[in-house]
């Protein structure tokens, strides 16, 4: 069975734009730099050639994780998600049991997190433990660096992903 990658429309639109720059700019620009490095005589002492080529592999690499999640990516349509359970794609604010202090995230793709913006990956522990809660409901989060309990605030979807 075939491992399935969930999304947002613009973190599947992110992953073949960045696709499409590795195959048409980056991978053009390794081979000139190869071929350039090449000339330079013996490879066995060329450390640009060396170079050039371990950046190959990780270019090579990188393209084909990325095209292997863009062909098994489950892009979901957080537009047409509704309702006050937490789902991949959910905007939650939670409390902060010990705190007060309520934070705001969006559940969202593996690839596509980012804290800064409060956009937390579908595999986090924090979006485990939210995944199937509604409003009301008290959420224990097992963390690294313990437990910690927070109250589900509010639930929302958003047409913007």
């Amino acid at each position: 069975m075939t491992e399935t990658y969930p999304m947002t429309r613009r973190g599947y639109e992110r992953l073949q734009e960045e696709l499409g720059h590795l195959k048409n700019t980056e991978r053009p620009n390794i081979v000139d730099a190869i071929s350039r490095a090449r000339e330079h005589g013996d490879l066995s002492e060329n450390a640009e050639y060396h170079a050039a080529r371990e950046k190959q592999g990780l270019i090579e690499a990188r393209i084909r994780l990325l095209e292997q999640k863009i062909r098994c990516a489950d892009v979901i349509d957080t537009a047409s998600l509704s309702g006050k359970t937490v789902t991949f794609g959910a905007t939650v604010i939670i409390r902060d049991e010990e705190s007060g202090k309520e934070q705001r995230y969006k559940i969202v793709g593996e690839d596509e997190a980012n804290v800064e913006k409060q956009e937390i990956s579908i595999i986090s522990p924090l979006a485990r433990a939210l995944l199937n809660k509604t409003v009301g409901d008290a959420v224990e989060v097992h963390t690294p660096r313990g437990s910690k309990e927070y109250e589900v605030i509010h639930v929302s979807f958003d047409s913007s992903s």
